[in-house]
């Protein structure tokens, strides 16, 4: 059983040159920008500032990642944000492709997406990506708590649609204000780290 009070910041990478080999089992984080990773985590760890937040969206341009004695989290900076510059945008690509290009001992990739709204392009492209590559992965539907109960009913029901192409993957509403997700999200972990 893992300790996730026992869990700590490693490092963070900003370019392909800095990326160690993986020598651990990785959990990863994906998402867009502002789609709230950083919260998830503090929450998923039981801290408050272990992760960043930023209300600046775009602010993680690294990956950072947070280990334990024998696995390692992985969180990747968010897509799809439009102010940056192309050659920042590049980097981004690149970093994105080497990460998951390198042989990485990838157990589960967890794709956030904000509840609120529809799907992205970005996030079906990641989706896509991740199903084209064969990495096992569950979703997070982040920001669950800013849904009233007919909002979320119709939100429940439309994504049904957007995720027609995914009948199989697991989607776990989420809230760090409220903890709801924390356990299903834990124990996804657990069963791909058995």
């Amino acid at each position: 059983m893992l300790n996730y009070n026992k869990i700590e910041f490693e490092i963070a990478f900003g370019t392909v040159s800095q990326l160690t080999e993986s020598d651990l089992p990785e959990i990863v984080f994906s998402g867009r920008s502002n789609v709230g990773k950083s919260s998830l985590l503090n929450k998923l760890f039981n801290r408050k500032n272990l992760a960043r937040v930023s209300a600046t969206p775009g602010k993680t341009i690294t990956i950072n990642f947070f280990r334990s004695e024998n696995v390692r989290f992985a969180d990747l900076p968010g897509y799809g944000f439009a102010r940056r510059s192309n050659g920042e945008k590049r980097r981004w690509a690149q970093l994105m492709e080497y990460y998951f290009a390198s042989g990485r001992q990838i157990r589960l990739v967890v794709q956030l997406i904000d509840m609120r709204h529809p799907m992205t392009a970005d996030d079906r492209d990641m989706l896509h990506y991740l199903r084209e590559n064969r990495y096992d992965c569950v979703v997070a539907l982040t920001k669950a708590d800013k849904l009233n109960k007919t909002e979320r009913a119709a939100r429940l029901q439309q994504l049904e649609e957007e995720f027609a192409d995914y009948p199989n993957l697991v989607r776990i509403p989420f809230s760090s204000q409220t903890g709801e997700g924390v356990n299903e999200l834990k124990a996804e972990i657990e069963k791909r780290l058995e």
